[in-house]
């Protein structure tokens, strides 16, 4: 399975840009896809997740804010980010695991990431 995740770059504070991840196959085999990201200097950390039956799991720094979903027709995982901060900058990496359950493991599947940053 490869991931390719689009979406990213320069955005203002406040503002609402989406991220797609598109996979090379289906994704109605994928159970958990999700968003991860990194900043620097700081180990990946979970963003969302999202099953196949529609379940979520937020971080708490972005729930409320972000939103993500999956279209299983597209083979694509999207994250739609609202009032973005600049503690929001990172590289965003989609990820997507086979088994279940609400994280996604070094293991797994995992894109290149796309990069964003949040100018105040």
């Amino acid at each position: 399975v490869q991931l390719q995740a689009c979406g990213g770059g320069l955005v203002q504070a406040g503002g609402s840009p989406r991220l797609s991840c598109a996979t090379s196959g289906s994704i109605v085999s994928l159970n958990t896809m999700g968003w991860y990201r990194q900043a620097p200097g700081n180990q990946r950390a979970l963003v969302a997740t999202i099953t196949r039956d529609g379940i979520t799991n937020y971080a708490g720094s972005v729930k409320g804010r972000f939103t993500i979903s999956r279209d299983d027709a597209k083979n694509t995982v999207y994250l739609q980010m609202n009032s973005l901060k600049p503690e929001d900058t990172a590289r965003y990496y989609c990820g997507a695991r086979t088994y279940g359950g609400l994280r996604i493991y070094e293991d797994d599947y995992w894109g290149q990431g796309t990069h964003v940053t949040v100018s105040s």
